[in-house]
């Protein structure tokens, strides 16, 4: 990869907060409002330090790969200037805020994971520093990276909670900036899709190792936890069933698709990148439940040397995807059992891999 391209990157889609807004009860409209002006006003100041943030990422030192993380948590005290006021540093005990402990906690238990499974120190293997800012805004419903930076939100207590709640929330957002260091897709259609599914894999795989669940064991579901009492739903996304987490008067129905049959032409949401993610979603659930034991080990290694292998254009597409992930089992596994499951995990969900 020659230069980064880091994207502002939310868990939570703008076409929900869309329909959220246009609600009849205020107390669910305001928040959604807010938000949608807060992620618009952050999207313009990504693009904008863009080129000098490339430009300081060029110049910084290397750092040394290191085997502990270096983690810095900020309070936003609900305002918007990040990353706020620092709450809490690497090797500090615990506090009374129980948001900055489950953030602190969860940048750890990812990094933990990259290291200790696939080797890599860090988002970009060389030991980077894992920020991140909480309370962010007033009922601020949702959780970005912004290529530097992860950032949480509150919610607004009707329909989101705590966005720190689940530690597979966490784990999403710091994906993102593992795909900005390696194969550094673009955030648009298919590449974005993908984008948005390998930050879904790593949140699956980070609950599922914090829990020691194997794969038959996992619910399989992104931010469960998160939604408020009122709402008919258990989690944002689910892998095992795409289109199923949530069935609701005021947030709508979940629109992502399982397979290609049902792919979603939009131009909202960036092509669908929140909604056709749940194709991979699925490949890499089958996947996963095919080969059985821990997820993050034969299956998350695949997706991981798919991703970090070099062989992804930064506009890939899922059968480009598809195709790297055959390659990485092919090479680490042989053409026995995980290669096989590979190719008919995507054959079910009907992305080709020849």
């Amino acid at each position: 990869m020659d230069e980064l391209h880091p994207t502002f990157c939310t868990i939570v889609p703008p076409h929900v907060l869309d329909k959220l807004a246009r609600a009849d009860d205020q107390a669910v409209a305001e928040p959604a409002r807010r938000t949608l002006e807060a992620d618009a006003a952050q999207r313009t100041r990504r693009r904008l330090n863009t080129v000098a943030g490339v430009r300081a990422a060029a110049l910084a030192p290397s750092r040394a790969a290191t085997d502990h993380p270096k983690r810095t948590i900020y309070d936003c005290a609900n305002g918007t200037d990040l990353p706020g006021t620092k709450v809490r540093s690497e090797g500090d005990d615990p506090g009374k805020d129980a948001t900055v402990n489950r953030v602190y906690a969860g940048l750890g238990a990812t990094f933990e994971l990259l290291l200790s499974s696939y080797g890599r120190s860090s988002l970009d293997g060389e030991g980077l520093p894992l920020s991140a800012s909480v309370h962010y805004d007033e009922n601020y419903g949702n959780a970005f990276w912004d290529g530097e930076q992860m950032v949480f939100g509150d919610g607004d207590g009707e329909i989101f909670l705590d966005f720190s709640i689940p530690v597979d929330v966490i784990a999403h957002e710091l994906a993102h900036g593992l795909t900005q260091y390696t194969a550094n897709l673009s955030y648009f259609g298919q590449p974005g899709a993908l984008n948005e599914s390998m930050s879904d894999v790593i949140g699956s795989l980070v609950k599922q190792y914090t829990l020691d669940q194997t794969a038959d064991q996992a619910d399989w579901l992104i931010g469960a936890g998160l939604l408020a009492p009122r709402v008919t739903g258990v989690a944002l996304r689910s892998m095992k069933e795409p289109g199923t987490a949530y069935d609701d008067d005021v947030l709508g129905k979940d629109p992502q698709p399982g397979t290609m049959d049902d792919y979603v032409h939009t131009g909202r949401d960036n092509g669908g990148v929140h909604i056709n993610s749940g194709i991979p979603n699925h490949a890499f659930y089958l996947l996963a439940t095919q080969l059985g034991g821990k997820s993050w080990e034969r299956a998350g290694q695949i997706w991981f040397d798919a991703l970090t292998g070099g062989r992804l254009a930064v506009d890939a597409d899922f059968a480009a995807f598809a195709r790297a992930t055959v390659a990485a089992a092919r090479e680490r596994y042989g053409d026995g059992e995980a290669h096989e499951a590979v190719l008919k995990a995507w054959s079910q969900v009907g992305v080709p891999t020849a």
